[in-house]
Order: structure tokens, then sequence, then C-alpha cells
């Protein structure tokens, strides 16, 4: 915007806007932002500051503070991430264990802490202590036989609806923005559009609450998707603290980019994948001062988890693992399997999830939230309970799917049949027949599977916080290690086959089924995101091994292949057009041969546009255009004869003006003259005091001419981030072109509903 500020009439005018008022500058709900004069307004703030910095001693201190605000936030941020991180760790492993029984010497322990303390915990049955009674023993004096089992199953059940009951209550009572992942919202919110509410306190307060009901449900979703909006909640709430980013929605959104990285640090342990993942998937505007601090984010709040140390093993995770053995090139073959399986699986997520959301939306399943997730919830712990991979946390199943069989393992997946005459370090035990454990293991995983697939379609967009990440990590654990299985006993028991002469001789360390397991929850979470580089950065910082990168890649690159072979969208962007959010992703190509004059309004046969005239309308005027109209803004011509174009006027702000000057000044009427130029218009000597309104115009906005290719148009949308473009010829407006518009021309191009871009 043009500081017109000292662009004064005569000394009687009525011109009160040379001082600013409240809200001006400020956007509506469900509107979209205007990036070029909030970028415009912070570089005439930071320039006015540093003008004044050298007028005193007090006013250069000032300027200092103003410059490192940003790193005070950003701090802030990552110490309140952190904190909540660790907090919902600790309290989804204890609720999570209180489904099946509880620590008598002290209840708020779970299993593994109560056993910890324990003086009486054997090795070889370190899952067991006097000290933890399941709830058979504790209300019938039983642990064994079919009394005790149904008492246990019916009390799971129970347990897991009320956790479910009173997270669903709560999200519909308190802060019904709090449902969901929250990627999708944030991913919009951070292109421009603003949902007020979304990032409030409530919202914060609420998510953080009802994440830890729901994981501790064992719903099949995660709490990592969540976590990147519980670090824009803090994200938000610090930088209204500080006018500089208050005040300003294009800075605001700097500092949301910067807490979306915190989120996924504290989510998986990996500060790297969490900046790479900001700027790859979420953030549209990232800057490389934006790149800076929130890689500093990322660092204070994966520092801050470190110190709660919430796992109790010095990690961030609880899947962390470290593998032994080198993979060979002939192990390719069935990392790109895997990788095809994750492209096939995240196309079948997505259509199928989007299907059901959409039903939920149009049909009266949508006015039952609280019943659906009782249902759902049900069918998920009367069916999981038998099974024990479905049974325990989905994070407990992919660290074990992901674990190397060591010589101290005791899991059913680890039940090899051992040589006895083996004298070989605990580190490097050689491959193995397997043994009757391993092949109860492999039926339990592929029931576990089918449910877990299945059931995650239905889960994934109910009104209680859902993360996507682990459940689909979890269906590719599970299928990479029955293939990871598969390739070891073949490995084994066809050593001479040409593929494996060269590399898997007889008693060698050859396959690591946990590396297969890895491999397969990267090749998932890419099917069903699409993310690339971050999702390898993330998995390595999870494994700590630099030597597993290519197999990564090759999996991550195949299913992002695979998956988008039959569309283009990820689960979020899927979400987003579901929601009829404004979104123009950078990564959508626009390749039709249409022109500006195709898609401006007013369209053949509409009426003409709406227009203010420089000095020829009253206030009354322009209230009654106000009033008729819905618009964002109005286009200001010289007359309406001439049409020729002198600014752009924002809605609100003309609202505001209007207002602020019935209040604070006398002699403005209904019938006075409202004037943008910079000079007052000649009146007759009765007539009321004019109204000047120049400061509120935007002198500079962007126009196209009607030749203009649609392909240029669009580009300019997404690069500058345009809430609106002129159209003009030779000077004289001829209509305009808003960001929906667009978004509705590319989807009638597209053969998609246009309708269904809901807003502006």
């Amino acid at each position: 915007m043009v500081n017109a500020g000292d662009m004064n009439g005569s000394g009687n005018l009525m011109d009160f806007l040379d001082e600013p008022f409240p809200d001006v500058g400020t956007y509506e709900d469900f509107h979209t932002i205007d990036w070029l004069r909030e970028k415009s307004r912070d570089t005439d703030r930071h320039r006015k500051i540093t003008s004044k910095s050298k007028e005193s001693i007090w006013e250069f201190i000032k300027s200092l503070l103003d410059a490192w605000s940003g790193w005070v936030v950003m701090l802030l941020i990552g110490l309140k991430a952190g904190t909540l991180a660790g907090v919902i760790d600790l309290a989804v492993d204890w609720m999570t264990d209180l489904k099946e029984g509880v620590c008598l010497s002290a209840f708020w322990y779970s299993h593994e802490q109560c056993c910890w303390t324990s003086s009486e915990t054997t090795f070889n049955d370190r899952d067991k202590c006097p000290q933890w009674q399941k709830w058979s023993e504790l209300l019938v004096g039983q642990s064994e036989g079919a009394s005790a089992y149904i008492l246990n199953y019916f009390l799971y059940i129970l347990w897991a609806l009320c956790f479910a009951f009173l997270a669903v209550s709560l999200v519909r009572v308190f802060a019904p923005y709090a449902c969901g992942s929250g990627i999708p919202e944030i991913k919009t919110i951070l292109s421009g559009f603003i949902i007020r509410g979304y990032l409030g306190k409530w919202t914060l307060l609420i998510k953080t609450v009802t994440l830890v009901l729901v994981v501790s449900s064992g719903l099949s979703l995660g709490k990592e998707g969540p976590l990147v909006h519980v670090a824009c909640c803090c994200g938000n709430f610090f930088s209204s603290l500080f006018s500089k980013y208050s005040k300003n929605e294009g800075k605001r959104r700097e500092v949301l980019s910067a807490a979306a990285a915190a989120g996924v640090s504290v989510a998986f342990g990996a500060p790297i994948g969490g900046v790479l993942f900001s700027l790859e998937e979420v953030s549209y505007y990232f800057p490389l001062k934006t790149l800076w601090r929130s890689f500093f984010a990322a660092l204070v709040a994966a520092f801050t988890l470190r110190s709660i140390n919430p796992f109790g093993n010095s990690r961030l995770v609880l899947f962390y693992v470290e593998y032994h053995t080198p993979w060979y090139m002939a192990e390719l073959f069935p990392f790109i399997l895997l990788g095809v399986f994750g492209g096939l699986w995240g196309t079948l997520f997505i259509r199928c999830n989007i299907a059901w959301c959409r039903r939920r939306k149009t049909t009266r399943l949508g006015k039952y939230p609280v019943l659906e997730v009782i249902v759902i919830t049900a069918i998920t712990a009367i069916i999981a309970y038998p099974n024990p991979y479905t049974r325990r946390s989905t994070s407990e199943l992919i660290s074990e799917l992901f674990n190397d069989c060591g010589a101290l393992e005791s899991s059913q997946l680890c039940d090899y049949i051992n040589d006895p005459n083996m004298t070989r370090p605990v580190d490097d035990i050689p491959d193995r027949p397997a043994g009757p454990g391993v092949y109860t293991a492999m039926w339990q995983l592929a029931l576990a599977l089918v449910f877990k697939i299945v059931i995650t379609i239905f889960t994934f967009g109910m009104k209680i916080p859902s993360g996507l990440f682990i459940p689909s990590m979890a269906v590719g654990a599970i299928a990479g290690r029955m293939v990871g299985i598969g390739v070891e006993q073949l490995a084994y028991h066809h050593h001479d086959w040409i593929i494996f002469r060269n590399w898997c001789r007889p008693g060698a360390d050859c396959v690591t089924p946990g590396l297969y397991a890895m491999v397969g929850a990267a090749a998932c979470l890419g099917g069903v995101t699409r993310m690339t580089v971050s999702l390898v950065v993330i998995m390595f910082e999870l494994t700590g091994g630099l030597e597993y990168i290519v197999p990564l890649m090759a999996a991550a690159v195949t299913s992002k292949w695979v998956a988008d072979a039959f569309g283009k969208e990820g689960i979020y962007e899927a979400h987003i057009h579901l929601n009829g959010y404004p979104f123009l992703d950078v990564k959508d190509e626009f390749t039709h041969r249409t022109l500006a004059t195709d898609v401006m309004r007013p369209r053949r046969g509409e009426a003409p546009l709406s227009v203010l005239t420089q000095d020829s309308m009253t206030v009354e005027d322009v209230e009654t255009l106000i009033k008729e109209t819905d618009y964002n803004g109005f286009p200001v011509v010289v007359s309406k004869d001439s049409e020729r174009l002198i600014g752009f006027a924002q809605r609100r702000e003309l609202i505001l003006a209007i207002k602020n000057a019935r209040q604070r000044q006398d002699g403005v009427v209904s019938n006075s003259i409202v004037y943008f130029t910079e000079d007052p218009p000649e009146l007759p000597p009765n007539s009321p005091h004019p109204l000047k309104l120049r400061r509120i115009l935007n002198l500079s906005p962007f126009t196209v001419t009607d030749h203009t290719p649609m392909e240029t148009v669009v580009d300019i949308f997404r690069k500058l981030g345009l809430r609106q473009c002129l159209v003009t010829r030779s000077g004289r407006l001829l209509g305009i072109i808003t960001k929906k518009d667009v978004l509705r021309h590319m989807a009638q191009m597209a053969n998609q509903d246009p309708e269904s871009i809901m807003f502006n």
C-alpha cells in the first residue's frame, strides 16, 4: 500500500485517515490475505524502525529487540512444542497400559516403568512383576483362564470406549477445530487463507488433551500429524505477543512454517527432517531467513524433548533402531517391490478415504459424529484385542517390526531355531531357519495387515484428532517385515542360487528383516503423502544409519511414481479439495490455452462490474454498494464513462473508514462526497464536508491485459500470492479475476466440479 500520510488536502478537510485506526489492514474470516500488501507493509515498518534507530539510544535498543524478536519466538516455540510432546508421550504410554492393568506401587507408572522399579523382575520375564497386575488379577484374583481373558477383554473395550467418548465430546463442545490431523488446514493457512480460531488457545488445549485420549484408545491413528497442529498453535500464540508478527499476516506465516518444522522434529525426533518437511510439504512461502529459524526451532524442540526423555532410552522416539548388517544390490528388487506396494496402498487409501469422507459430508452420517467414533472404536477394540500385534499401541508395533533379532530378543518374530554350537558375537547372528513362533507371527501379521488397511480408511477424518503417519508406517512395516522374513528364509534354504551365491554364504548374517520393515514403512508413508526428500531424511534420522539411504530412496521414489500414475494428489491435497479451501498448489500444472478474458468477471450477459469513482460518489452511495454486494473490494476509476483505472479499495477498509469517520468527525453525513484523489473536488459552498479516503487506496493494483494467457495468470497468482488481479486494455478497466475464479477455472479444465471451491 502506498503511504499517503503526507497527502493532506486543505486544513478544514476531514482527513482523519492520516492517523491509523483500529483493525485497518486486517482480514475477515475465511478470506485470503494479500501477500504483496503484507510484504509492502513490513518493508515500510522496517524502514521506519531503521530511520528512528539513529535518533536515540532507546530507539536503537528497540530496533535490536525487534531484530531479535524472531529468534525469541523460535526459542519459545521450541521449548513449548518439546514440552508438550514429552507430556503427550508420557501420558499416552501410561493410559495405553491402563487398558490392560495398573501398577500397585504407583498407579501413574506405565507397565514398563512399574517393572523397572521392581527388584523381583527377571530378565526372561521382564514384562512380569508382582507390582503390575492385570485387571483380572486385581478384580477376581485370576491371571489365566477363560474368565480372566473375558474380563480383561471387556475392560479393554470399556476403557477404549471411555477414552474415545471423552475425546469426541471435548472436541465437539469446546474446540471443533481440534479434529483431524490439521495438516490440510495448516497448508491452507500457510498459503494465505484466514481460519480464525483454528490456531487458538482453546484449540491448543483441547487438541493436546484429546490427542492423548484417542491414541490411548487404540484407534488406528497417530499423534505425529496433530503434533504439527499443536506446534503451529504454539507458534500462533507466541507470535501474537510481538506486534511485528501479530499485525502482519505474512510475517505470522513465516513463524508458522518454522513451528511446523518443530512439530515434526518432536514427532519423529528428526530436526532436519522437520525443516525439510516444512519446506517440501506444508509451506507456501519459505525465504532463506525462515529456513534458519525453522532449523533453530526444530533444534530447541528436539533438545527439550531429549531432556524430558519420555521413553527412558535417551532417544527421541520409541522406534529408534540400529542395524549392523550391510544391504546388498540384489536386495534392491524386494525394496522396489515394497515401493510399488506403498504406491498402490497410498492410491487405494486416498480414494477410499475421500469417498468415505464425502459420504460423511453429504449424508446423515455426518450428523452423528459421536456415534460414529463410538462404533469405530468398538469395532477396533473388539477385533484388535485377540491379536497381540494389534492389541499393543501402533508405535510399539512399529518398534518391534523395525527391531533386528539379537541374542537377547524374546519376541515371537525372533523365534528362530538356533545352532547349539554357535559361538558368534551377539551382534553377528547368522541367518537361521524360522521356528514355530515366526510362522505364528506371520499369519498374525497378515491378519493385522488386512485389519489396519481397512480400519484406517474409516478412522482418518472422524471428529477427533487423527494423524496418518503412524498407521501408514504400520501398514508398510508389517508388509516389509513379512517380505524380509520371506527373503531371509529363501536365502537360508537356497543359498546356492545364483542371486544368493555371491553374498549369502552358509552361516553368514545376510538379510535384516527389520530393514525391510523400515523400507516398507517409508514406501507406504510416501505413497499416502507423496513426500520424498523429507521422508528419506526422517527415516534416516530414525535409524541413524547413512548406509540405508539408498534403499529408502529407491522405495520412496518408486512409491511416488506408482501413486502419481493413478493421481497427483496426496492425502492432504485431496482433503483440501474436499473441504473446498482456496489452495493453489505449486505442484499443479496448467497447460490449457485459455486467456484472461475467458475467466474474468463480468462475463457476457452479467451485470457490469461494481466500481467506485474517484470523486463523484457520496458516503451513502458507497454504503449502498457495500450492502448490495459481497465483493472483497472495488476498483476505483476516474468515472463510469471513461473507466480509467486509478486503484483498488478493500471492502473491509471502506467499512472501517466510514464507520470511524462518522464516530470521530462532525460534518461527515450520508451525502458527503467521498474522494480518492490528492486534492478535493470543487464543491458548492453549502455542501457537507467531503471524506478523503486516499490512504486506504492501493494505487498499484496488479493488472494484466485481456489477452494474457491463463498459464501466466495462474503463475502470477501462485508466485505472488495475489487475492485478485484486474484486467485492463489500454488502461481501461474490463474486469477482475479473483483467486477463486482461477481455482474454479482450473477445476473446470480438469473436468471437476468448479462449485467445490467454496471460499474466497
